[in-house]
């Protein structure tokens, strides 16, 4: 069956829709959009959906590629669509005797709450709603529906600002003398119709359209239009989702939460998003439409208060969110609507939760037998684990809260306080910690919370757009604090008689709720606890769940996972996060400390091989305890050493000052040394003097190194321990570097171990950071037993980039028009460094099948680079500590969505 079409109703039957797609390697949700699909399958199960049909996201991608023109033809599809769906329902769209009015969303195949647009109550005109009157005998209702929409149509389509349509309301309230909107009558609500009329032709510059086919196509061109929005784009960019995939269209007959106190609406999470915890997490308004709860316009109830006023409804209600978890076997975020007597279900998608609750939800449904150990695993964000390892504010020193909130997303957040996501947006650019401090966000806001510590609103509920936002990037946040007194004209909120001004110091607890002056004091997580041996392991149900949901992961995954460690105290760290092995270790830290420094610059300046022997024979003692610390932290795992890499006109001071010190240290006057930094200064020095070039033209430094790695490994072996030395030597990118350096490190490996009398089992290999590396990876093989791909390097160099140079110049340009998802030093680019890496790979096994291959760049601790290393078939990825446990998780579900 082929898909020559792009409108679909949601009574359709989705399987022949799914086995098409399935042919052309689609899901359903790359061409209908997550919510789309979701309505289409919750309809074929029976479950009770307001009627409609979906306009597929290839539809979009044509939309905007057409000069945000609609495709040709798709027009006549959306009245065939509707001329069908009026028949299902009965009504008929623009008729005042028996009117069907709808809902236009938006909705991508991953969920973006809140970034895209939504136009509910179209279909609604003069005419339609007297006939609509006539129908229910409802003024309010039907003229609430009128303002509602102009002001929605206004908002989205044009780009008119609600706050000027807010005002007509706010004038009736005034006149009737009236505080909440539920208590305007029906006439003051057709008076705002007509005062909303008027201001949308004075903004806007014509008449409100009055024609619903009109209303139709002009809300599908908005909401496709919005899946470029400011707002749009920049979530996509945060959360890595590309530019290209464009959003599904639904067209959904309305249902309506506000015909009166036996109706009304709510947003609710199947299982508490926040802890995880098996309970029914939501809020609910009676009276209401949707926007009223996840906007945070008026403070919504708690479910339970919906067991109580409508059990028979709730009753339903909790029926169908048990049949939702059995259905998709995940925590389901869900919206819905009552009608006199009647439950809707207008949306199911995959609840945004915090790492906590991801991992207990998981570790739950396993217990449960709701899910495999498998499917577990795959139902962790392996970027959020992050979370788990955040530091939380440490009791003993936790002041006493100003003031409570709701706790809406957990941790502990200090910053200085902002009142605008640009000040936000700004503030994070130039170092500082912030608190964005808002009555509510809206979805124009998303950059200042991506920049923010943490976030405070002054209304809202566990549901608004702050709490799903900011549980999603595991942001604190702290909503509904109704004793904050914001005001934005003055800069400045009160508490009681506590105020705090611009930029003054703030810090919240988003696991409590709690609001606190100053900047508070943080400990480690429960998890870093346990690890450290700071608290036991029984104490802490995360760390069990955590590690159960590790051990799943490891049991599945085909990649190794190591760690980038240059000291011991991090090599410790990574073990007991699950690391198995060092995968890069740099050497040029370990020159740094004041006495190592002042004799590795004397090695560099000596006019003669004696004095540069001496100057390294002081330094050796260094880099042996170094390496000793190391391979003993790794003991009984494989430890990769990169001998020397910068260029060694990095080590030379730059000061007058300190170079006079160098020159009375070798007896030299400070015109020799200032004659040689210029001397040794590089135009490029990343494609300089550096890497294996320094190992062929100064060995006695290779030499020295070397000599320190298996030294340190022979007085472990001695000790009883069993240490794994691998020597890495970089840049290299011919077969003569890695046969001379090779031949080096095997001479002195001989040497050291006869001295020693004990044999060392080492490796020695290179670190491939070069295209022309990539190209005669079979020739460097026949003298290299591993090869470890440092990224960082072979992207700079595949691309010709600077890195520090393109991040703060044009990088942002090329994300913005298109010409990268994202950054090539954030994610692999695997078109081009990929490839690169693949033919490395390839060229590498063909010369020697037993080759050692990994990654050590930072894309090693990146899920979505992790998943190409796990197709192009290395044996291991390597991370910074922390990362490590990321690592573990995305190589797994690399194994699961493409098993080797």
């Amino acid at each position: 069956m082929a898909l020559d079409r792009h409108v679909f109703l949601f009574s359709e039957d989705a399987d022949p829709i799914i086995a098409a797609l399935k042919q052309e390697g689609r899901g359903i949700k790359d061409l209908l959009g997550g919510k789309g699909s979701n309505l289409m399958l919750m309809t074929n199960s029976g479950i009770p959906v307001p009627p409609g049909f979906v306009i597929d996201t290839d539809s979009c991608i044509a939309f905007i590629e057409n000069d945000l023109q609609m495709p040709a033809g798709l027009d006549r599809d959306v009245d065939k669509a509707l001329a069908t769906l009026e028949d299902q329902v009965g009504k008929r769209f623009g008729d005042a005797e028996n009117p069907l009015l709808v809902s236009v969303r938006s909705g991508a195949k991953f969920s973006m709450p809140g970034m895209m647009d939504t136009v509910l109550n179209l279909g609604m005109n003069d005419e339609v709603a007297e006939g609509m009157v006539r129908l229910t005998g409802d003024e309010r209702f039907v003229y609430d529906a009128y303002r509602r929409f102009i002001m929605m149509f206004a908002d989205v389509v044009k780009g008119a600002d609600r706050e000027v349509f807010e005002e007509a309301l706010t004038e009736v309230k005034a006149e009737e003398d009236v505080e909440e909107d539920t208590d305007v009558s029906g006439a003051g609500l057709k008076k705002v119709v007509e005062m909303e009329k008027e201001t949308y032709e004075r903004v806007v510059g014509e008449p409100f359209p009055t024609q619903p086919r009109e209303q139709l196509m002009q809300a599908i061109d908005a909401v496709f239009a919005s899946w470029d929005n400011d707002r749009a784009i920049a979530y996509r960019e945060i959360h890595g989702i590309p530019h290209s995939l464009g959003t599904a269209v639904n067209v959904q007959m309305m249902v309506f939460g506000n015909l009166g106190d036996d109706s009304g609406t709510g947003v609710a999470f199947t299982r508490n998003p926040a802890t995880g915890e098996r309970e029914i997490y939501g809020e609910f308004l009676f009276n209401a439409q949707g926007e009223d709860v996840v906007a945070g316009i008026r403070t919504p109830l708690p479910i339970s208060e919906l067991d109580d006023r409508m059990p028979e409804i709730y009753a339903q209600f909790i029926d169908i969110c048990e049949k939702l978890e059995q259905f998709y076997h995940d925590i389901q975020d869900v919206e819905f609507t009552i009608e006199p007597g009647k439950l809707w279900m207008l949306q199911t998608r995959d609840g945004k939760r915090t790492a906590q609750a991801a991992i207990k939800v998981a570790a739950d449904m396993v217990s449960e037998g709701l899910v495999t150990e498998r499917e577990a695993v795959m139902m962790v964000e392996p970027s959020q684990l992050d979370q788990l390892l955040h530091p939380q504010f440490d009791p003993e020193s936790k002041p006493e809260a100003i003031t409570l909130g709701v706790d809406a997303s957990p941790g502990a957040a200090s910053g200085q306080v902002v009142f605008t996501s640009e000040d936000a947006d700004e503030w994070a650019k130039a170092g500082k910690r912030v608190i964005l401090v808002r009555h509510e966000t809206s979805p124009e806001d998303i950059r200042g919370m991506a920049a923010s510590q943490g976030i405070l609103t002054t209304t809202g509920g566990k549901t608004s757009h702050a709490a799903i936002v900011g549980r999603q990037m595991g942001t604190p946040c702290v909503v509904g604090a109704g004793d904050v007194e914001l005001d934005y004209e003055a800069g400045q909120f009160r508490v009681g008689d506590h105020v705090i001004s611009g930029g003054d110091w703030v810090s919240i607890d988003g696991s409590t709720g709690e609001v606190m002056l100053g900047e508070v004091e943080t400990m480690p997580s429960d998890i870093i606890q346990v690890l450290t041996g700071d608290k036991d392991a029984s104490e802490s149900e995360m760390y069990t769940m955590f590690s159960s949901l590790m051990a799943w992961a490891d049991d599945v995954r085909a990649l190794g996972v190591l760690t980038n460690a240059d000291t011991p105290e991090d090599a410790a760290t990574a073990r007991k996060l699950g690391a198995e092995g060092i995968g890069l270790t740099r050497t040029e830290h370990m020159f740094f400390g004041e006495e190592r420094l002042l004799n590795f610059q004397k090695m560099i300046v000596a006019d003669d091989e004696e004095s540069q022997r001496a100057a390294l024979a002081n330094l050796l003692p260094y880099q042996r305890e170094d390496f000793e610390g190391i391979l003993r932290a790794m003991d009984g795992l494989p430890v990769i050493i990169r001998l020397l890499d910068p260029p060694l006109h990095e080590f030379l001071p730059k000061s007058e000052e300190d170079q006079q010190i160098i020159a009375d240290e070798t007896g030299k006057t400070i015109q020799e040394i200032q004659d040689m930094v210029a001397r040794l200064h590089e135009m490029n020095p990343m494609l300089g003097h550096r890497g294996c070039r320094l190992g062929i033209t100064d060995p006695l430094i290779s030499e020295m190194q070397a000599r320190a790695i298996f030294e340190a490994a022979c007085v472990l072996k001695k000790e009883g321990l069993d240490p794994h030395p691998e020597v890495m030597i970089p840049l290299v990118c011919t077969e003569g570097e890695i046969s001379i350096l090779r031949r080096l490190a095997d001479r002195v490996a001989e040497e050291v171990m006869a001295e020693q009398g004990v044999e060392v089992d080492y490796l020695v290999g290179t670190m491939i950071e070069l295209p022309r590396a990539c190209t005669c990876a079979d020739q460097i093989a026949k003298h290299a037993e591993f090869f470890s791909f440092g990224t960082n390097d072979l992207t700079q160099t595949a691309f010709g980039f600077s890195r520090d140079d393109i991040e703060g110049k044009f990088l942002p340009a090329y994300i913005e028009q298109r010409i990268f998802e994202t950054s090539p030093f954030a994610v692999l680019d695997e078109d081009g460094v990929g490839a690169l890496v693949a033919m490395g790979v390839e060229k590498g096994r063909a010369a020697r099948e037993d080759i050692e291959i990994g990654i050590c760049g930072e894309h090693g601790g990146d899920p979505k680079s992790i998943d190409f290393c796990h197709r192009v078939g290395l044996n291991y990825v390597s991370c910074a500590p922390l990362r490590v446990p990321i690592a573990r998780l995305a190589a797994a579900q690399a194994q699961l969505n493409n098993p080797r």
